[in-house]
């Protein structure tokens, strides 16, 4: 039924757009000047990042008066699918502006080549020097051009239980390294029953991701060959199976099974990206005060501890009918300092904007994370995070090692053999 619905939805979309009719008939002007730049554009995101594009219009419409903006709220899911559709029928019902995550943009250049503006072309090229290495890394195409404009990141930190360590004797600020935080688990587990991270182990593998990163790679190589039995993969996995066979691993079931794990204190750390936070403080108002963070744990002496969870940026499908004022509210919304800031403190949307660190904000401490200056370490941190090679198998490759992760600490398959195991199946299903 579901397959029957999407074909039914490109039938009418194909049939619209060949009709010769527009439903639009308001006067668009295609221009630079922002005085005489006219017409509507729609723009689709999901949840606290939609409102935080709502908040940006005000400020945008008093640059570009004559330009209105609408912002329509989906449910990610939805949209994904809406915009799969419409670049399908030609980019029939598409809007002006997508959101994406950054770990979808490969997929759809893959199968849509053609399907988006390339932002270099319109200019984009001199907002280089805003953004990091590795975000910049990930909305760029095989020829270094923008295909999206980077938005909010979300770099990585471990949270702690405040009250778990001090219970269990255990400094957080000795804890360096990832046999360090092991260790740690042991006694917090042994003097307070909390484990150590909740994995959602046969269906998420970020924490697997994230260590493959801090070590500068991912599922992928610079030259694309399959990463999933390189040292730095073993390594991470092996990591992870010890802190399972210490019995220091909450098994959880989705996201809701995580922020349980969080806010029951079943859990002491949750190592996570830092937009987790308003997470934390909105399903725990209680516990202000019991949380801190710390760097992740390194491999090894000299190691990087620094990572990234999670994204988003903005893409402009190349059906819009008023490409100029698209590209205009991308490059506010992405460029503007303000419109950056207003979803960093109403929704805790880390913006990838460096100018906006430094504001005073950053430097606050907070007084829910145990008076820490808790964004001013992760501000610090961004020039550091490893950027990595993300292509358009990212998912798959997600999944086949979500069912390794599985094997391995489920069944008991050895780390090496079946990592071995994952790549050649990753490798069937790409060239086969």
């Amino acid at each position: 039924m579901k397959k029957f619905s999407i074909l039914l939805l490109i039938l009418t979309l194909l049939l619209a757009a060949c009709s010769g009719k527009s439903a639009n008939k308001e006067e668009v002007i295609q221009t630079d000047d922002p005085d005489k730049m006219s017409g509507t554009i729609t723009v689709w995101g999901w949840d606290v990042a939609a409102e935080t594009m709502k908040l940006a219009v005000d400020g945008f419409q008093k640059e570009y008066p004559k330009v209105k903006v609408e912002v329509e709220d989906f449910n990610s899911d939805d949209l994904y699918e809406k915009l799969t559709v419409g670049l399908a029928a030609r980019g029939a019902g598409l809007p002006d502006v997508v959101l994406m995550e950054e770990e979808r943009i490969p997929g759809y250049l893959n199968q849509f080549p053609e399907g988006f503006v390339n932002l270099s072309k319109s200019g984009y090229d001199e907002h280089d020097d805003l953004f990091s290495d590795f975000k910049k890394k990930a909305v760029k195409n095989s020829d270094g051009d923008f295909i999206a404009a980077p938005w909010d990141i979300g770099p990585a930190a471990v949270f702690y239980r405040t009250d778990l360590f001090k219970e269990a004797g255990v400094d957080p600020n000795a804890i360096n390294t990832w046999n360090d935080y092991i260790e740690a688990g042991k006694k917090i587990k042994a003097a307070t029953g909390a484990k150590m991270l909740p994995i959602d182990i046969a269906n998420y593998d970020g924490v697997f991701h994230m260590m493959l990163q801090q070590q500068g790679t991912s599922y992928f190589d610079e030259s694309g060959n399959i990463n999933l039995n390189s040292e730095e993969a073993i390594r991470a996995m092996s990591t992870i199976k010890e802190l399972y066979d210490q019995d220091l691993v909450a098994n959880n079931d989705g996201w809701n099974g995580i922020v349980t794990a969080t806010i029951n204190g079943s859990v002491a750390t949750v190592p996570y990206g830092i937009w987790y936070t308003g997470t934390i403080m909105d399903q725990a108002p209680d516990q202000s005060g019991k949380w801190g963070i710390f760097y992740l744990p390194e491999f090894k002496e000299g190691g990087t501890r620094f990572a990234n969870v999670g994204g988003s940026s903005l893409v402009i499908p190349a059906s819009s009918k008023n490409k100029s004022a698209a590209y205009a509210f991308v490059e506010y919304f992405t460029t503007n300092k303000e419109a950056q800031l207003a979803g960093f403190e109403k929704y805790g949307l880390f913006p990838s904007l460096k100018v906006t660190y430094e504001e005073p904000v950053f430097n606050e401490q907070s007084e829910y994370f145990n008076n820490e200056p808790i964004f001013k370490m992760i501000a610090d941190t961004v020039e550091e995070v490893p950027a990595i090679t993300v292509n358009e198998h990212f998912a798959r490759a997600s999944k086949i090692m979500s069912d390794a992760q599985s094997a391995i600490l489920f069944e008991g398959k050895p780390v090496k053999e079946t990592l071995e195991k994952a790549g050649k199946q990753l490798d069937n299903e790409i060239n086969n």
